[in-house]
């Protein structure tokens, strides 16, 4: 039989104990890095600006991976890297939205998908006109026209 003592309730699956019954210390937890908009730009430049042979090398350089350069690069064609990103900057808080401000915004999108709704039947109805003058001159033409008599 197994008499549980407070050192083994203190324990958990995969975490180190050291020889006392003790736990010990874990290691600390890798930080993620972050890079500045400087950084950024100047290495997205760099890489463009390589031949083909020495992109990877700019890359292991900088211990990146080439989905960082892909993605600084959008982001800078969005102009992105312009604006301070993280916390390197103060960030805005948003702007809380009033109850009006929301139904104003909801009843704006609906006015807008209306009048795409009310554009594509004016439309639709334009051509089923044109359509049915069209088969009007057909049929009136037809009607004029002697049928070939047989000889």
């Amino acid at each position: 039989m197994h008499v549980s003592t407070s050192s083994d309730d203190e324990r958990l699956p995969g975490r180190p104990v050291r020889s006392s019954g003790e736990l010990a210390d874990p290691a600390p937890r890798p930080s993620r890095r972050v890079f500045s908009p400087e950084y950024k730009l100047a290495i997205v430049a760099e890489y463009e600006n390589a031949s083909n042979g020495q992109k990877g090398a700019v890359l292991r350089r900088e211990g990146l991976y080439s989905s960082h350069v892909i993605e600084w690069t959008r982001a800078r064609d969005a102009g992105a890297l312009t604006r301070p990103t993280g916390g390197s900057g103060p960030r805005e808080k948003p702007v809380r939205k009033t109850a009006e401000q929301l139904e104003l915004e909801k009843l704006r999108r609906r006015n807008e998908k209306l009048e795409a709704d009310l554009a594509r039947t004016r439309m639709a109805l334009d051509i089923m006109g044109k359509a049915h003058a069209l088969l009007e001159g057909l049929c009136e033409r037809a009607d004029n026209d002697e049928p070939p008599t047989r000889s």
